[in-house]
């Protein structure tokens, strides 16, 4: 399987990114992993909050293919624990998924066509965090979900 993280925008955080890019290195000893920055808007100032919403869902749409499975990351999601996240994952693995397309959207959610294209969505947190950071959040989550799966030390119970 393979898993793709598809985000709006880039991070312009050194720190940040430093630490996205080491939690991506590590996953590509479990998995195939790539994390693909769809461009911002330009002019979103002369946008609706639902023209821009549309804007985003198209260009998240144009990146997938016709047998890809989309999850959300979405405030409305199912919510995991690390273990119940690495079952998850296991379930895609075993299902023949070939490739599972995670996205994080814009700062006003997803379009309703993106909405009806997801197979499902997940919730990281009830609380709001950045969108620089959710990439960060949940690419190691990625990663701990494998660790657990492959019963490593890094997941304390």
């Amino acid at each position: 399987m393979n898993i793709k993280l598809l985000a709006i925008g880039k991070t312009d955080n050194k720190a940040l990114q430093t630490l996205i890019d080491d939690y991506t290195k590590r996953l590509s000893f479990y998995i195939k992993f790539e994390l693909e920055i769809i461009p911002d808007i330009k002019n979103v100032k002369n946008l609706s909050e639902a023209q821009q919403k549309e804007k985003e869902g198209e260009l998240i749409l144009a990146k997938l293919s016709a047998t890809d499975q989309l999850i959300l990351l979405d405030e409305n999601g199912k919510n995991f624990s690390s273990v119940g996240f690495s079952e998850e994952l296991q379930k895609k693995m075993n299902s023949g998924v070939k490739t599972l397309v995670f996205v994080i959207g814009g700062p006003y959610g997803f379009s309703e066509e993106v909405y009806k294209k997801a197979q499902g969505k997940i919730s990281l947190s009830l609380m709001t965090f950045s969108h620089q950071m959710v990439r960060l959040f949940f690419i190691e989550q990625l990663y701990r979900g494998f660790t657990i799966l492959r019963n490593e030390p890094y997941h304390h119970q």
